[in-house]
């Protein structure tokens, strides 16, 4: 379930919260044995993810409230409403927060909202799509007047590549970006050390990456 894999990929990396997503299915197989888990049993299969409690609560709680409600763990009843109708049911449920809405609207109901995370959140303050004092929460809906709904999906994802791989937090790589003509934040920060300059190279949609040890 989508919703279960971004509850556990808050704040954390993609390796953790893929483990522990792993490790709660190789635990508690089905949906229905996680609700009725004890919440311990819960915590030890996620501790990967960080915040094992917190999420652990989050988790059985949604799970239950669901099954309470539609007879069975599933969210297929949410492919029929309309998006806005499905955006304040999944921020009704505990631990969901916009960002977390977001990405089950996007990448499991091919909605077209966009998730605002902390590389979305940064480059777009950066290239003043956003004002400097906007928090995430935020620029959901300020974003969303700008990027048009058929390019929400790339905008996302390269923009988080571009987080990654350029527009660092600390020591952006602007000698490399290819928008440091237009960017208003072009060079007001230290670049890297010359041990951590690499050749720029295109940001890929949805490209893993093979080599072992990298997140």
């Amino acid at each position: 379930m989508e919703l279960i894999g971004t509850v556990l990929s808050q704040n954390t990396t993609d390796r953790n919260s893929h483990a522990a997503m792993e490790r709660l299915r190789s635990a508690l197989p089905d949906w229905d044995r996680a609700a009725d888990a004890p919440l311990a049993r819960i915590a030890a299969a996620i501790r990967p993810a960080g915040l094992h409690r917190q999420k652990a609560r989050s988790i059985r709680a949604i799970l239950r409230r669901i099954r309470a409600e539609r007879g069975r763990i599933s969210l297929d009843f949410l492919r029929r409403w309309p998006t806005g109708r499905i955006r304040q049911y999944l921020l009704s449920l505990p631990g969901v927060g916009p960002k977390t809405a977001a990405c089950v609207l996007l990448f499991s109901l091919r909605r077209p909202v966009l998730p605002v995370d902390t590389h979305v959140h940064r480059v777009s303050r950066r290239l003043g799509l956003i004002g400097p004092s906007v928090t995430a929460e935020q620029a959901h809906d300020l974003l969303a007047d700008i990027v048009p709904p058929g390019k929400v999906y790339a905008f996302h994802v390269l923009l988080i590549e571009y987080g990654r791989k350029v527009c660092h937090a600390r020591r952006p790589e602007c000698g490399a970006c290819a928008l440091s003509d237009v960017c208003p934040a072009a060079f007001s920060l230290p670049s890297p050390r010359p041990r951590d300059t690499h050749p720029m190279r295109p940001p890929g949609i949805g490209r893993r990456r093979t080599r072992k040890g990298n997140p």
